[in-house]
């Protein structure tokens, strides 16, 4: 497994049937996750500095319960990444700090590359990869349905310094807009993609991650060029096993690499992890 291990503004506290307290900078939340099946027999809602709760409801969803005052919005960092923090309706908070052992790898093949690499980020949520791979002076194509998380994407970015970064922002079905590239003849040297395991598209597209990613994994390598260095595909689909993503990459990418796949997570206090989903790369090999 990798495991996040170099944040200073994100900490799990402590993980309990079913909830994990976090520290996001200055402030505490406590959240609902379904792989903490052990209990602990500790009241982490009693916990003196929690600032929220986000509660399920019986009926679906769930919603915040403030305990102390809480900003509607407020700034992390990771490195040299800065991002905004701000508790949503369906619990997340718009970063993912899991993610940030991927970060650190594609910084590093990007820098490691001495040319200028293209890369184009699918699903792109509110541009964790995007501002990643800007950082170390990539062009990136950003492209994701919700105009919403896309403009969180761009503050990103702002916040990190990289509005003047060569980022091109793109709120369309991810399909159809690699469907264009395609017929436009464009190509990138970098292709990363988190899809949802269920998503509807603002036309109502469908997605079901177990039914439609294997062919669009293969519609993506029509745009994916012949000196590309890395494909990521991340996954927090429950029940997907990195082999998974390993077997869908060996099948759809060039030979001239190797494949690694692993689980990603977090570390929680007493030598605990918290398992957050899984990543498969294809990496170029020199």
């Amino acid at each position: 497994m990798k495991i996040a291990k170099n944040w200073k503004d994100y900490q799990i506290i402590e993980a309990s049937n079913g909830e994990k307290l976090e520290r996001w900078g200055d402030y505490f939340l406590l959240r609902p996750d379904p792989q903490i099946i052990w209990d602990l027999k500790v009241n982490l809602s009693s916990y003196k500095n929690l600032n929220a709760h986000y509660q399920r409801t019986s009926s679906g969803g769930g919603n915040w319960q403030i305990v102390k005052p809480l900003p509607e919005s407020w700034i992390i960092k990771y490195k040299n990444l800065n991002f905004c923090v701000k508790p949503m309706g369906f619990k997340h908070t718009g970063v993912f700090p899991e993610q940030s052992v991927n970060w650190d790898k594609m910084i590093d093949l990007i820098s490691q590359s001495k040319r200028k690499i293209k890369v184009l980020n699918l699903f792109a949520y509110t541009g964790g990869a995007t501002i990643a791979c800007a950082s170390a002076g990539a062009e990136v194509c950003h492209v994701d349905s919700s105009k919403g998380m896309v403009e969180r994407a761009k503050q990103n970015a702002m916040l990190s310094g990289l509005e003047k970064a060569p980022i091109r922002y793109i709120i369309d079905d991810c399909r159809k807009f690699v469907e264009r590239e395609i017929r436009r003849g464009n190509f990138y040297d970098a292709i990363i993609m988190d899809p949802p395991s269920y998503g509807r598209g603002n036309n109502g597209e469908i997605w079901k991650c177990e039914n439609d990613l294997f062919d669009f994994v293969k519609l993506c390598m029509k745009v994916l060029s012949k000196d590309a260095i890395f494909v990521l595909i991340n996954s927090y689909t429950t029940g997907l096993a990195p082999s998974v993503l390993s077997n869908i990459l060996k099948l759809t990418v060039p030979k001239n690499g190797g494949i690694y796949s692993d689980e990603i997570g977090l570390p929680i206090k007493d030598n605990l992890v918290l398992p957050c989903g899984a990543s498969g790369w294809w990496i170029k090999e020199n």
